[in-house]
């Protein structure tokens, strides 16, 4: 007999697995950062060196684990969206067996702890990897989909996802030059 939730603290793991390995890269430059702005003398006074990465590392660790969770949830937002509007499925069959690639997400949290001292690596493998899960999702529920269906399901999550990247971007560079345009040493 299988359990059909065996594992159905993969999720869970992945996004901890993550958060930790963006998290301690991100402590690493914290760290050199404020050794370089002369503020780590200080806060060594009042923290050894290991509570201050211990520190900072639970406070990136909790960011990272909310920037991920957060990503799941409009990742599944968005796939339960086009699913209800390209899958003839009734029975959710489709969405058990397209469960499995949560493995891939779990081996490429391992995978990042490899890349720890590089920023391009963790994105790069965090990437790679959601494009291996979405290729691995796709592939299973072309079983229940027609042709024409399964090209709308690709289309309408690339576009959403495309869509909200370009909104974010877009707010990121609206703030960031208003920012640089308030300054008062800018010349206009």
């Amino acid at each position: 007999m299988k359990n059909p939730y065996l594992f159905g603290y993969l999720p869970f793991v992945t996004i901890v697995l993550f958060s930790l390995t963006f998290g301690v890269y991100t402590v690493g430059v914290s760290v050199e950062l404020f050794k370089g702005i002369g503020l780590y003398a200080g806060m060594r006074e009042f923290l050894t060196d290991i509570q201050l990465r211990i520190f900072l590392l639970i406070i990136y660790g909790l960011l990272f684990f909310m920037l991920f969770s957060a990503l799941k949830l409009i990742a599944e937002t968005i796939h339960e969206t086009a699913m209800l509007f390209f899958s003839k499925d009734v029975e959710g069959e489709s969405y058990s067996k397209a469960r499995g690639g949560n493995v891939i997400y779990f081996f490429g949290a391992l995978a990042s702890a490899g890349g720890i001292h590089s920023i391009i690596l963790l994105i790069t493998i965090f990437l790679l990897t959601t494009f291996v899960y979405f290729i691995y999702v796709v592939y299973k529920l072309s079983r229940f989909m027609t042709i024409v269906s399964t090209i709308g399901l690709i289309v309408f999550e690339i576009i959403s996802w495309s869509v909200l990247v370009s909104v974010l971007l877009y707010i990121l560079l609206k703030l960031y030059t208003g920012v640089v345009a308030s300054l008062p040493f800018i010349d206009k």
